[in-house]
C-alpha cells in the first residue's frame, strides 16, 4: 500500500471522500519529495452475494505503516516495462488511456507497466500469481515466452509456472497522490481483477518474518471496519460503486490529490 493517511471513517457519497481525507491529513513539515509511482491490487471473489476482497496485514516493525491492513502494491521497477511486451492480452483502451492522463512521457507501455507492478507485487507479497497458460523456455538469464522474452528476477518465476499476466482482466480504478512534505510520496494507481484471475498459489510468502504477516477475505463491508490506511477505505468505496454499476469499463476513474491545502476528487 502506497499511502500513509490515517484513517477514515467509512461510508457517505463520492462527493465527501476528499473531504473526509482532508480531516485527517498529518505533519506536513519533511522536506518535498517527488512521488514515485506505484500500482497496488484489489482481488475480488464474487463467489457469494457480498464480493470479497483480499487484504493483508503489514509486519508490526514495518516502518510504513505498521500493522495497518493494506492491498498487495509497490513501485514500478524497470521490468515491469520490458514485460509489457509479453504480455497475453493488452489493458482495455479505456484504462490505457486513463492511465496515460497526467503523466510524464505517457506511452502505453508505461501504462502496461503499471497494471504489470500490481500483478508482480501480488506475486512477491502473497504467492498468488495472476495470468493465462503459456509456453516458456529457459535461456542464458533470460526467460522466453512464447516468441517474447521475460526479464530476470521475479517474472522468471512465471515463466517457470508457465503463466503469461493477462491485462485485459485488470480494471484500473483509482488513483492518489500522497500530498507534498509527508516523509514518504507515492503516486499509486489501484487497480482490481476478479479471484478467477488466479492461475497459481505458492506458499511461504506471508508469515510471521514477512512484508504481510497475515491476508484476510473479508466482504466488502466488513473489510472498512479494518486498521487500514485511509485511502484503502476510500478505494474501497470507489470499489462497490465500480461493481454497482457491473465493472463497467466506462465507470469514472477519480484522482484524489492535493490542492490548495485540500484533497480533491477528480476524474481522469
Amino acid at each position: 500500500m502506497d499511502d500513509d493517511i490515517s484513517s477514515v471513517t467509512a461510508g457517505g457519497t463520492a462527493a465527501d471522500r476528499a473531504d473526509r481525507l482532508t480531516r485527517t491529513l498529518r505533519d506536513q513539515s519533511f522536506p518535498n519529495l517527488r512521488p514515485r509511482d506505484s500500482a497496488t491490487l484489489i482481488l475480488i471473489d464474487r463467489a457469494t452475494e457480498v464480493p470479497k476482497v483480499l487484504l493483508g496485514r503489514r509486519h508490526q516493525r514495518h516502518r510504513f505503516l505498521p500493522g495497518k491492513f493494506v492491498f498487495p502494491g509497490g513501485r514500478i521497477e524497470p521490468a515491469d516495462r520490458l514485460m509489457a511486451a509479453a504480455a497475453a492480452a493488452a489493458l482495455h483502451e479505456t484504462h490505457s488511456a486513463r492511465l496515460m492522463q497526467r503523466v510524464r512521457r505517457p506511452s502505453l507501455t508505461k501504462a502496461s507497466a503499471f497494471a504489470l507492478a500490481a500483478i508482480r507485487e501480488t506475486y512477491e507479497e502473497t504467492g498468488l500469481m495472476l495470468g493465462v497458460p503459456g509456453t516458456a523456455a529457459m535461456t542464458t538469464g533470460i526467460v522466453t515466452t512464447g516468441t517474447m522474452t521475460v526479464p530476470p528476477g521475479i517474472w522468471e518465476a512465471f515463466a517457470k509456472a508457465n503463466i503469461v499476466p493477462d491485462l485485459s482482466r485488470i480494471h484500473f480504478i483509482g488513483r492518489a497522490i500522497t500530498p507534498p512534505k509527508r516523509p514518504l510520496r507515492f503516486d499509486s494507481r489501484f487497480f482490481a481483477a476478479d479471484a478467477a484471475a488466479i492461475a497459481r498459489r505458492d506458499d511461504g510468502f506471508v508469515g510471521p518474518d514477512k512484508e504481510l504477516v497475515e491476508l484476510v477475505w473479508l466482504p466488502l463491508t466488513e473489510a472498512r471496519q479494518l486498521d487500514m490506511p485511509g485511502i484503502t477505505a476510500v478505494v474501497l468505496e470507489e470499489l462497490q460503486d465500480r461493481i454497482a454499476a457491473g465493472m463497467s469499463h466506462d465507470h469514472p476513474v477519480p484522482l484524489y490529490r492535493m490542492l490548495h491545502k485540500r484533497f480533491v476528487r477528480e476524474i481522469l
